[in-house]
């Protein structure tokens, strides 16, 4: 699925981040000081927390560029379900991790790599849950995105359920789910379209789109909304479930704004859903590709928002010393 797979784009996105600075409400952020959360939690505790985990990010994803998408979706995931707690990374039958929608999540091994220097560093004082959250910053500024100030003090979750994770968008939702969704983590639906902007980078596997390629709607043919040369590309490409295809088929390496681009030419990858009611908030509105900077720095407001919705704090939550394990009880 690459970044946010699960998370379906639709044409209006690039429409509604035009509209939405045009109308004055672009830089809507949650204050931190409802979530306990705060830029220095580390200073003392673990002076080295940013260092060691964007060392250890950028030592992986240049051993395998593939990881940067890999790390923003897995952080993805957990945010979406109960909130950023880490309760994705948690490792026994019957949990986030086990279900089918987590089948294709990876990552899970740089995470573990970060937990265990830091705690060399700085035991039993970085959450797991923290942890995930910088590293999906430092994955998105390795592939040429936005830099943003992350928050730390986060818990880390002791409950991760496989059928939560049914919530996660899978790519044929609505417009409707997927804003009630992140309404219902306190995201705003200019989250919701900037952060689908993330498909710039990562990959699909071939078996979730094949549908599209070959029997759309069980008509036996491709979907006539596709690009017919990316629509053959693609069958080509895709004879066998098992393979991958980029996300962003002109620059899929590359953190960028080409993927509002390809869905005004008709080259996204994933299905759209319909649009949103007219009567939605500034989705009338007309115009092409944001501008680049203007994304950058929305994208880091709109991943700062997923970082802090619905954290754990306090005595909400513990600090692992195994991202896999909540700590034993004596």
């Amino acid at each position: 699925m690459g970044v946010f797979a699960s998370l379906a784009p639709f044409l209006v996105a690039l429409h509604l981040v035009l509209a939405t600075v045009r109308a004055g409400g672009l830089l809507e952020t949650v204050p931190m000081e409802e979530y306990e959360l705060s830029f220095q939690y580390y200073q003392q505790s673990c002076p080295q927390f940013e260092a060691i985990v964007g060392r250890k990010v950028n030592e992986w994803i240049a051993k395998d560029y593939t990881l940067a998408p890999a790390l923003m979706r897995l952080h993805f995931h957990d945010c979406i379900v109960r909130g950023c707690d880490a309760s994705v990374l948690l490792n026994f039958p019957g949990s986030e991790r086990s279900a089918e929608a987590s089948k294709t999540l990876r990552g899970f091994h740089v995470i573990d790599d970060i937990k265990a220097e830091l705690e060399k560093s700085c035991p039993k004082t970085a959450s797991c849950a923290d942890i995930l959250t910088a590293a999906a910053r430092d994955a998105t500024v390795s592939a040429g995105g936005p830099f943003w100030m992350v928050t730390y003090g986060r818990k880390d979750g002791r409950v991760s359920i496989a059928k939560e994770a049914d919530r996660v968008p899978m790519g044929h939702e609505n417009v409707t789910y997927l804003l009630e969704l992140f309404q219902s983590q306190g995201l705003t639906v200019l989250d919701l379209v900037v952060l689908s902007g993330a498909h710039t980078i990562g990959r699909s596997t071939c078996g979730s789109i094949q549908s599209r390629l070959y029997n759309y709607k069980y008509t036996g043919k491709p979907d006539p909304t596709l690009n017919p040369q990316y629509a053959n590309y693609l069958q080509r490409r895709c004879r066998w479930s098992s393979e991958y295809v980029a996300l962003d088929g002109t620059t899929p390496r590359t953190f960028d704004n080409v993927y509002y681009e390809n869905l005004q030419r008709k080259m996204g990858l994933l299905s759209t859903p319909p649009r949103p009611p007219r009567d939605s908030p500034n989705l009338g509105a007309r115009g092409g590709a944001p501008n680049l900077d203007l994304f950058n720095y929305q994208f880091s407001v709109s991943m700062a928002n997923l970082g802090n919705s619905q954290v754990l704090t306090g005595d909400e939550g513990e600090v692992r010393t195994n991202c896999n394990a909540v700590n034993r009880r004596y």
